[in-house]
C-alpha cells in the first residue's frame, strides 16, 4: 500500500467525520497572500478540495497583497468581526498576532478531529506555531532557502562531486576554493546574491550565525554575550566575498534570478519558490542542467533560515463561529495537508511527514535533496519583533546593505544594529 494511498484514506476518514457534524453545505471563507507559481498551485488545489467535498464544503478563496497589507488587513478585520474563517499566516508573525490576540487556538480536540498530530512534523516546524504550549496554526510547509548551481559550467570546472553535487560544501575554505577556482575560470559570478536587498540577506545572515549557535535574541536581549561576535563573522565573511569578486554587488532580487538564468552567475542563494521558475525554464529549452542543496557549512555545522506558510484561524471579535463551520474549516486544512504533494510542486518542503517520506516525494528533485535540511532548520526568534516585513528585519536590512557592498566595517554595523534593536 503506498504512502499517497494511506493519506488519501485518512482524507477520507476527516470527511466521514465532518459529513457525521454538518448537514447542509457550509461556505468556508478563506484569504491568502499566495501569487505567481504559489497561488497556481493553491488555487488548484482550492479546486480540487470544493470537486471531491461538492455539496457538502465549499471554499470561496480571495488573494490579498503579501506582506504588510496582508497582515494589517487581518488585524483590522477581526477587531470588526470580518476576517475570513481560515487563512494562511507565516510561522514567524505567530508571537505579534498571539500578542494582538487575533488568533484562535489549533486545541488538542481540532488536532484530533483533523487527524492531525505533532508526530507528523519536524520538531522546529511544531514549535514554530507554538506560543506557551498552545498552537495556533497548522504549518503547510516549510520554505527555507537553498543554494542553486549551474551543473553544466560546474562540471566543466571539474568542480561536481561524484554524485553531481558542488564541491566545498563542508567548509568555509572549501567554498571559497570552489568560488575562486569558478572565478578563475572565467565565470563572471561565482555566486549570485541578493546583496541590494537587506531583508532577504536576512535569511543567509541568520543562516550562518545559526551555523555557530548564534541568537539574536537571548532572555529579552538581542545579540547578547558573543552574539554580537557570531553576526560580525558573518557579515565579514560574506562582505570579503563581495570584495573579492566572488559574489555579485548591489544585486536586486529580480537580478540575482536573471544572473543565474542567463548562466553570469554559476551559483546562487535563493528560496525554494525559485524551483519552479527553473523547471519552467528548462522545460521551454531555455535553461542549462541544474541543481539545488543545502547551504554550505561555513562555519561549525549545517543550519538553514526557514519560515512557514501555515493555516490560522482568525479571532473574529463578536462572531462565534459555529461547530459546523468549524468542523468544515478542519476539513479544509486537514485535505489540504494531507494533499500537499502539488504544492511540493512550488519548491515548498511540506510540513505533514506522510507526504515527504511518500514515494513519490523522494522521486522528486531537487526537492529530495534539499529536504534533509529540515534536521538543521532555525526559525526566527520568538518576539512580536520577529517576522515577515517585521521591525528587526527592517533595522537589521538598513546596515546590511552597506555591509555586504563593501561600505561599512562590519564592526560598526553590529554595534549600530545591537543598539536599534535593543531601542525596540
Amino acid at each position: 500500500m503506498s504512502k499517497l494511498y494511506s493519506i488519501a484514506k485518512g482524507a477520507a476518514v476527516a470527511a466521514t467525520l465532518f459529513a457525521g457534524t454538518a448537514q447542509a453545505q457550509e461556505t468556508v471563507t478563506w484569504w491568502d497572500f499566495l501569487a505567481g507559481g504559489d497561488g497556481v498551485r493553491m488555487k488548484q488545489m482550492i479546486s480540487d478540495f470544493n470537486n471531491a467535498h461538492e455539496g457538502k464544503i465549499t471554499i470561496n478563496a480571495t488573494t490579498l497583497e503579501w506582506g504588510t497589507p496582508f497582515y494589517s488587513k487581518v488585524q483590522t478585520s477581526a477587531a470588526v468581526g470580518e476576517a475570513p474563517d481560515v487563512m494562511t499566516y507565516h510561522a514567524s508573525r505567530i508571537p505579534l498576532a498571539v500578542k494582538q490576540g487575533i488568533l484562535q487556538e489549533i486545541t488538542p480536540d481540532d488536532w484530533t478531529t483533523m487527524g492531525l498530530s505533532k508526530d507528523n512534523y519536524a520538531s522546529a516546524t511544531w514549535d514554530a506555531v507554538s506560543i506557551d504550549g498552545k498552537q495556533y496554526a497548522v504549518p503547510l510547509d516549510t520554505h527555507p532557502i537553498v543554494l542553486y548551481y549551474n551543473k553544466d559550467v560546474l562540471s566543466k570546472a571539474g568542480l561536481l562531486t561524484e554524485d553531481g553535487k558542488p564541491k566545498g560544501l563542508e567548509s568555509r575554505e572549501a567554498f571559497e576554493a570552489t568560488l575562486k577556482a569558478l572565478k578563475d575560470a572565467g565565470v563572471k559570478f561565482p555566486l549570485g546574491s541578493v546583496t541590494a536587498d537587506g531583508n532577504f540577506m536576512f535569511r543567509t545572515i541568520y543562516s550562518l550565525m545559526g551555523q555557530q549557535d548564534g541568537e539574536l535574541l537571548t532572555d529579552g536581549e538581542f545579540l547578547a554575550g558573543d552574539n554580537g561576535e557570531k553576526l560580525q563573522n558573518v557579515l565579514t565573511v560574506l562582505q570579503g566575498w563581495t570584495k573579492e569578486g566572488l559574489q555579485s554587488t548591489y544585486t536586486d532580487y529580480p537580478a540575482t534570478v536573471a544572473l543565474f538564468t542567463s548562466g553570469e552567475a554559476a551559483m546562487m542563494i535563493n528560496g525554494v519558490w525559485e524551483v519552479p521558475t527553473m523547471v519552467d525554464l528548462q522545460k521551454e529549452g531555455k535553461l542549462f542542467e541544474w541543481g539545488a542543496v543545502e547551504l554550505p557549512v561555513i562555519f561549525d555545522h549545517a543550519s538553514t533560515y526557514a519560515d512557514s506558510h501555515a493555516f490560522a484561524i482568525p479571532a473574529n471579535k463578536g462572531k462565534e463561529m459555529s461547530p459546523e463551520k468549524r468542523a468544515a474549516v478542519l476539513e479544509v486544512i486537514a485535505w489540504i495537508e494531507k494533499n500537499s504533494l502539488l504544492w511540493a510542486t512550488a519548491g515548498h518542503i511540506p510540513a505533514y511527514g506522510p507526504v515527504t517520506e511518500s514515494a513519490e516525494y523522494k522521486a522528486m528533485e531537487p526537492n529530495a535533496t534539499y529536504s534533509t535540511l529540515t534536521a538543521n532548520m532555525i526559525f526566527d526568534p520568538k518576539t512580536p519583533l520577529a517576522g515577515v516585513a517585521g521591525p528587526i528585519f527592517d533595522v537589521m536590512s538598513t546596515y546590511f546593505v552597506p555591509t555586504l557592498n563593501g561600505e561599512m566595517d562590519p564592526a560598526e554595523a553590529v554595534e549600530e544594529i545591537k543598539a536599534e534593536l535593543n531601542d525596540l
